[in-house]
């Protein structure tokens, strides 16, 4: 049965990201490892137990008894077993590793096209924790499960093995291990996906808060609140622990119940199997091992049910196709009664929370609220995530700055963009001259969040990067916040005439008079932000 039928969650992404060569030399290292230790226990057992009874039979006895084959033999396994152990771990890893960069990398590319206006997109605080974990746990699993040829040749050689001290005592070893994969599925049942779940959903919110506490550490510094974070953080990890030693009891009772197994299955050769003493301890230890070994698929089986509430989360989203091929809307923008064609410039207007927030982030993708606005004769509404990322560069009022270097941001809204033109945006965002100030330019780390850029400077390389994407409309919220006087109007006389070179749109929100100078045309938010229909819950407006 193809691991694709046998489980409808995990195999397609197993299958979707397993290294086929590196996965075949995993398992055969895995195989020969498996074959060499029991054979290895086995023929040690029948040795010792043939040189005991040789010593005890007198000095006729020793002289008759071969040792040298044993022994070279012996050798022989010992090293054949830590080679392939050595390379079984090697390879296993190896691939996975492999698998999970080429996994982890078509994640990121599918979340970063991801229409984030879904009813399903979490915060991503939320969603990165939790990602992370569900990847994580995915890893472990196809590092066990490349184990699993090992695990069939350990339980294959310990049937053989029986055999040797008759069918009853191999017909019992069968029913021995069919019976020990029974119990332990009966062991994990249902609780094993259930404590993963509230691992994972404590976890993520564990996270969650902290990024959120380490966002406001100056402040909870200054008003002395260390110790109310601290208690703001024990529930969701009380809650994380609490799971987490659930799942830890399942671990030793399926180890308990392989060990018992293991050591019931000795027994059985001892007490059903006939042949000579060194016969019986070599097939008792050969059969002690397999059973041992085979009882690695209860891990797997542990470890696949607590993958699969990642699984369940990670396959809908490799499964999504990206949009594409969607014609650009012609026409020019509608809101609400006005149309504009392309390359004009408006002002949308209103007090704070009247939506001009809400209305810039809807058109550029970003939200899902109900506004009136069409691209041509497309409503913005039903218009794809991938055609209005097409139409709108947003530089939007928190301006997100990525942990790297400014170029690193810049790149964002081009990739493979060259130098000449990220210093061409950066001198209109009136950003060039404090870049080239800075020791490595381009190349200068901005720090986490952009700690090392001021609020304004943030505004100005979030707008920089606005200008590089390139797209017919430029969308700007609050564009000159945080800037004094003299660089506002520089800002504003450089944007006006970077629009008037490329013809590019412009939709604006600002509190402050100098960027209102660059908007031709002024509509109120109010008129283009729609009511919910009755049963929707609003979003907030901004």
């Amino acid at each position: 049965m193809s691991a694709r039928r046998a489980d409808p969650v995990l195999g397609p992404l197993l299958a979707a990201c397993r290294h086929r060569r590196g996965s075949a030399a995993a398992s055969a290292s895995s195989t020969l490892a498996a074959i060499a230790g029991v054979l290895l226990l086995g023929v040690a057992g029948g040795f010792l137990t043939g040189a005991a009874r040789a010593g005890a039979g007198g000095v006729a006895a020793v002289g008759a008894f071969n040792y040298l084959l044993p022994s070279a033999l012996i050798r022989l396994l010992a090293i054949t077993r830590t080679v392939a152990r050595y390379g079984e771990r090697y390879l296993a890893h190896r691939a996975a590793l492999l698998a999970m960069a080429r996994l982890r990398s078509r994640l990121f590319a599918l979340l970063a096209r991801r229409d984030p206006r879904g009813p399903d997109h979490a915060p991503a605080g939320e969603a990165a924790a939790r990602l992370a974990a569900d990847v994580d746990a995915l890893e472990r699993l196809l590092v066990i499960a490349l184990g699993r040829a090992g695990a069939l040749a350990a339980g294959a050689v310990a049937l053989v093995a029986g055999a040797f001290a008759g069918w009853t005592v191999a017909l019992a070893l069968g029913v021995l291990m069919a019976l020990l994969l029974v119990v332990a599925r009966h062991l994990l049942g249902a609780q094993v996906p259930d404590a993963a779940r509230r691992s994972r959903a404590a976890l993520g919110e564990w996270r969650v808060r902290l990024l959120d506490l380490a966002q406001a550490r100056a402040e909870i510094a200054a008003y002395g609140l260390a110790s109310d974070a601290v208690a703001a953080l024990i529930p969701a990890i009380a809650r994380h622990e609490a799971a987490e030693r659930q799942l830890d009891r399942a671990r030793q009772r399926i180890e308990a119940l392989v060990q018992g197994a293991s050591a019931l299955a000795l027994i059985l050769v001892l007490a059903l199997g006939h042949g000579s003493a060194p016969m019986l301890a070599l097939v008792a230890l050969a059969v002690f091992a397999g059973c041992e070994g085979f009882g690695a698929i209860t891990a797997e089986c542990l470890q696949r049910l607590t993958a699969q509430p990642g699984g369940e989360r990670l396959q809908p989203l490799v499964a999504v196709r990206h949009e594409g091929g969607s014609a650009p809307a012609a026409g020019g923008l509608r809101i609400g009664a006005l149309r504009l064609p392309p390359g004009a410039r408006v002002a949308l207007t209103g007090i704070s929370g009247s939506g001009k927030t809400t209305i810039l982030e809807t058109l550029a993708g970003l939200r899902g609220a109900a506004i009136d606005a069409a691209l041509g004769d497309l409503a913005v509404a039903d218009a794809p995530f991938a055609v209005l990322t097409r139409h709108f560069a947003i530089s939007p009022q928190d301006a997100p700055v990525l942990i790297g270097s400014v170029a690193d941001n810049l790149r964002l809204a081009r990739p493979g963009v060259d130098a000449p033109a990220m210093w061409q945006a950066l001198d209109v965002a009136c950003l060039a001259g404090r870049v080239r100030r800075m020791p490595r330019g381009l190349d200068e780390p901005v720090g986490t969040g952009g700690l090392a850029l001021s609020g304004g400077e943030r505004k100005r390389l979030s707008l920089a990067r606005a200008l590089l994407a390139a797209r017919p409309w430029l969308v700007l919220d609050e564009p000159s916040e945080g800037l004094d006087a003299a660089t506002e109007q520089s800002l504003v006389a450089a944007l006006a005439a970077w629009l008037a070179a490329s013809g590019t749109g412009l939709i604006l929100a600002s509190h402050r008079p100098a960027p209102l100078a660059l908007a031709e045309y002024a509509v109120a938010a109010e008129t283009i932000l729609l009511p919910r229909p009755s049963g929707v819950r609003p979003e907030p407006p901004r």
